[in-house]
Order: structure tokens, then sequence, then C-alpha cells
């Protein structure tokens, strides 16, 4: 390719409207233009990468027995109806009616669509296991799409579905998928751990994420390095904090006016926030319900709403505090409380002669042992993981780092083959329900993650694997014919060699070319110029290393073939 003919319109200036590095470079470097709000163009050198993605993600699709298909994008309501979310999930389904108003969503996910259309043929237990796979593209409508590719209203997305007679074989295809998400990312170049997480909207139980760790990354994942453990902090599992063994005290009520937060209790009282116990008030659709962890703790609301199974987790304002808790902000406490779901984390339990709200403006009940003075309707793992807890599995201090989600694998079980009636026939003539799992890549997000996790303040640092272009040559003086005729010859000798080059044949000063390649994130940059014809050698520059060799001409493209292997 010529970069004279190149459809990559770079720009100097990082456009206002881009957040994180990997949105604002794939702008700048002209690897994609916006459409309207989460929506973009992929302009050819981000499509080159996208590709390339695709094609390792195909390679280990198919390598485990995966088989490719196509399914619509446009789905009837009716299966979603079957399955019990078109309701439940909610206003980021696309929803649109045909011209007999009949209702269709554009699919933000496949997994009625497939298990429909696997029912429909499979019958004996000779047809399974079955995995089929596509890669499409998706539409959800984020209430606030930001980010770039990182959070879009469409996107590009590998789906594959397992079908399996048992749980032992579900275990197989499980287990297969998560081998082919570990070479994925690794051929991709990616730094990444996969983490216990929730399984959210998709249901089932069993599930992992695999996070590519970025200090932009909108997830935090908790991992020790004292055994393998790793989870999403919304999965992560605590032990309680075991009692401290002190006599219990009668419980006192004090003045505690104007202190409303934890730390101004805290410090009203001389004491620590792990003496006090946090009440935290929400609003469900199934009734209102107060969660209570330690004073230094946080409540982990995806296992509050798990734990409840409701649709709707927000925190009470100041009216339903007074009109439904009957309790006053800043003073709310469980002792006295009636007509509300009261849940505990198990390490409260466990606590001694602490401080929690009475109910009562500026004043708070001291001395409160909660096993002895109330009973929750809950005891459970509430709170939030944070660095430094023990880990669950060893006991040593858990780390904690940022992660992009590009990769997820469920176990489904029988949550839609039950509801969509996807039935086989074992040796007996029985008739069993098929176990099913689901396991998805982002291929535009895996794009946007690479870049999150390789890049300097001079542009993309691209794993030579999926770089849109392996090389770029980069003439001194165009108008120098015998520059030009080695350059020719270098961009002729490479493709021939299967390295992927671009010639940068624009009329442009060295240092303009210079900054393009960088940007871009060629691994290689190959520089033509006086120092190379009269040395008869190439100058060939390592993107990531920043390091400077001379090849000289003979055995050239050999060394650059060996070199770009190593990236």
């Amino acid at each position: 390719m010529k970069m004279s003919n190149l459809y990559a319109p770079t720009l100097r200036e990082v456009p206002a409207e881009a957040e994180v590095v990997s949105h604002q470079l794939m702008l700048r470097a002209g690897m994609i233009r916006k459409a309207t709000g989460g929506v973009y163009s992929y302009l050819p050198l981000a499509w080159r990468t996208l590709r390339k993605i695709e094609q390792i993600v195909r390679e280990e699709m198919d390598a485990k027995g995966g088989q490719e298909i196509a399914m619509p994008i446009v789905q009837p309501a009716e299966i979603w109806q079957q399955t019990g979310r078109w309701d439940v999930y909610g206003d980021e389904m696309f929803r649109l009616k045909d011209r007999h108003q009949r209702d269709f969503c554009l699919g933000p996910t496949h997994e009625e669509m497939v298990t429909t259309l696997v029912k429909a043929d499979v019958r004996s237990y000779r047809q399974l296991p079955l995995l089929v796979y596509q890669i499409q593209n998706k539409y959800r409508d984020e209430i606030r799409p930001r980010f770039g590719l990182m959070r879009g209203r469409e996107f590009i997305m590998k789906d594959l579905y397992s079908f399996d007679r048992d749980a032992a074989g579900l275990d197989i295809s499980y287990k297969k998928m998560y081998d082919a998400y570990t070479k994925i990312f690794s051929r991709c170049g990616l730094t990444f751990r996969p983490v216990e997480a929730d399984p959210g909207a998709i249901g089932g139980s069993g599930t992992h994420e695999f996070m590519v760790l970025a200090d932009s990354g909108e997830a935090a994942i908790a991992y020790c390095e004292g055994c393998d453990y790793a989870a999403n902090v919304e999965k992560a599992e605590l032990q309680p904090i075991p009692s401290i063994g002190e006599a219990s005290l009668p419980v006192v009520e004090k003045d505690t006016p104007g202190q409303r937060t934890i730390q101004d209790i805290a410090n009203f009282l001389a004491i620590t926030p792990d003496h006090l116990v946090k009440s935290l008030a929400y609003m469900t659709e199934k009734g209102p319900v107060l969660a209570l962890v330690r004073g230094d703790h946080e409540v982990n609301e995806i296992k509050l709403l798990n734990l409840l199974n409701v649709l709707q987790l927000e925190l009470a304002g100041e009216a339903d505090i007074r009109q439904t808790f009957h309790s006053v902000p800043g003073y709310i406490g469980p002792i006295g409380l009636t007509g509300v779901t009261i849940v505990a984390d198990a390490s409260v339990m466990n606590m001694v002669n602490v401080v929690c709200g009475a109910n009562v403006e500026n004043k708070h009940l001291i001395q409160v042992t909660p096993a002895r003075d109330f009973k929750p309707d809950h005891i459970v793992d509430l709170r939030l993981i944070k660095e430094g807890d023990p880990c669950p599995r060893c006991g040593e201090p858990v780390r904690t780092a940022r992660g992009i989600e590009v990769g997820q694998v469920f176990k489904l079980h029988t949550k839609y083959s039950k509801s969509l009636q996807a039935t086989y026939l074992d040796e007996n003539g029985q008739e069993n329900l098929m176990l099913m799992g689901c396991y998805g890549v982002g291929v535009s997000r895996t794009m946007a993650a690479a870049i999150e996790q390789h890049h300097d303040a001079d542009g993309i640092i691209w794993p030579a694997a999926i770089a849109p272009y392996h090389a770029v040559i980069v003439p001194i003086n165009i108008k120098d014919e015998a520059q030009m005729a080695l350059c020719e010859q270098l961009y002729a000798e490479l493709t021939a060699a299967g390295v992927e080059t671009v010639l940068d044949d624009r009329d442009e000063r060295s240092g303009v070319k210079f900054k393009d390649a960088d940007l871009i994130g060629f691994p290689l940059r190959i520089t033509v110029g006086p120092k190379a014809l009269k040395e008869n050698a190439v100058e060939v520059k390592n993107r990531r290393t920043k390091e400077t060799t001379l090849f000289p001409l003979g055995g050239h493209v050999e060394q650059i073939c060996r070199l770009l292997a190593t990236l």
C-alpha cells in the first residue's frame, strides 16, 4: 500500500470528545470516525486489525470443534418473551415494529435465537455435543455510550454456544473455550487475567471474564499472588471477620448532634470506623431494604441485587427514608426497624459493642452487639473486596488492578433450553433438556483494549500479530531517484516475503512521516536516506523498544522478518 493512497486521515490535535487513550489514538490515527453517539465507521487501518483479530478467533474456535454460522440481527419478540427477557433486558434493548406492528429487537445477544435454531434440528444424543459460533454486530442502547469502542451501542462480537447432554459434557465444552480464549488473547499480544465473575443479564452460573490489565479499565479485579485466585470485585468472595471476643455491654442511646457520616461519628465518639455499623437504605420493586456492613467497608450491590433477585436497586432518598423506613437520613439503624428487609454482612454479626443509628435525629446507639440486639432477614457475604483483604482461597492479602473485559465464558445449564424446550432423546428414548454454554469475545473491544495496554506519548504500539501493517518504509527525500528506487525495491521484496508493508511516498517532510508512523503504530519503521545509500544498508527502528539497527543490504529481508517474529 502506498501512503499517498491510504485512507488514514491523521489528526494532530487530541479530539475534545475523546476521554480515553484508545479513543483518542484511533481518531488521531485515522482508524475510526464517529457516526453518532456510540456508533463508529471503521476506516481501513482499523478494519485490517479487526479482520486479524477475527481470524485469530476463527482459528481457535475451529480448532476446538466450533462451526461458524450466521444468525439474524433482527429477532422476533416471541422468543425473548418465552424466556422472560423481553421485559427484563430493559432499555438497553433496541426495539422496533414492522409494518404489521409486530415486535422485534436488534440482537444484543443470541441465546434465544440459537436455542430456537438448534432445537428445531437436533433431536438425538448422537448429534451432541454441538458448538456453533458467529462473528457479527451486536446492538445495545447504552444509557451513556462513551470511551469510543469500549462502550458503544454497536459493536463487533464473537459468540459461541455449546449444547451438551449433561453436566460433564458442559464442563468439557467450558474448558475448551476457556483454553481457546487463553490462546486468543495470548496470540493478540495482550497481558490479561481470567477472573471469576457475575453472570449478569445472561444468567446461568459459573462464569469467567477475561480481563486485559490496563489503568483505564472500567472493571476492578482482585487477585492473589499466593495462589491462582482472581475475581471481578463484584464477584469476589470474602470470609467473615471473626469476633474479637470481648464481653457485650448494655445498649446506650447517645446524643450525636449533627453527626451524619461514618467519619463524623467516628471523630465525635473518638473511635475508628470499624467500630460502627454502616446502614444503607435501598428501594427495590419488592420493597425497602436495609443493607449493613462494617463502617470501613462498602456494600457490594451486585451481591445484594442477586440475593434479593430484583431488577431495580436504588439508594433511598430522604423522602423514602422518612416515609417508608420511618427513620431519619444519617441516623438510620437496624434496631426497632419494621416493614423492611434487613441484610447484614456476616462480619457485622461478629461485631461486639459497636455503634449504629438510633432511627432518631441526632442520636446513635452505642455498645450494640448485633447478634444479640437485632435479627436480620439475611446474613451473607455482602461487602466489596479491597486491596489487602485476605484471599478467600489461601488467606494471603489480595491485590487489586483495573481491567477491560474482552471476553466472558458462561455455563448457562438449562436456563434457555428449559424455557424454549430444547430437548434431545437419549439412548433409551427418554427426552432430556440440553445443557448450554455461552462464550463471547468483544472483537472491536479487543482492538481498543490492545491500544489501552500498548501505547506511549507518541501513539499506538501494536503487537505485530494484530497490527494493520507490519512495516512502513520512509524515504527521506522522495525527489531523490536513488532513494525512491531502493524504497520500491524494499517494498517489493518485503511484500513478496509476506511482510505487510506501507511505502510512505507522500511529498512531506520526514518529521511529519516519522510522527505519523509512530502515531499509527507500525511495528517497524524502515528509513531510506543518504546514510542508507552510502553504507549500503537500511535503518530499521523497532517501535516498541525505539532501538534502531542498520541491516546491510543482501540479507536485510531475512533479518527484518526475524525481528518482526519477535514482536
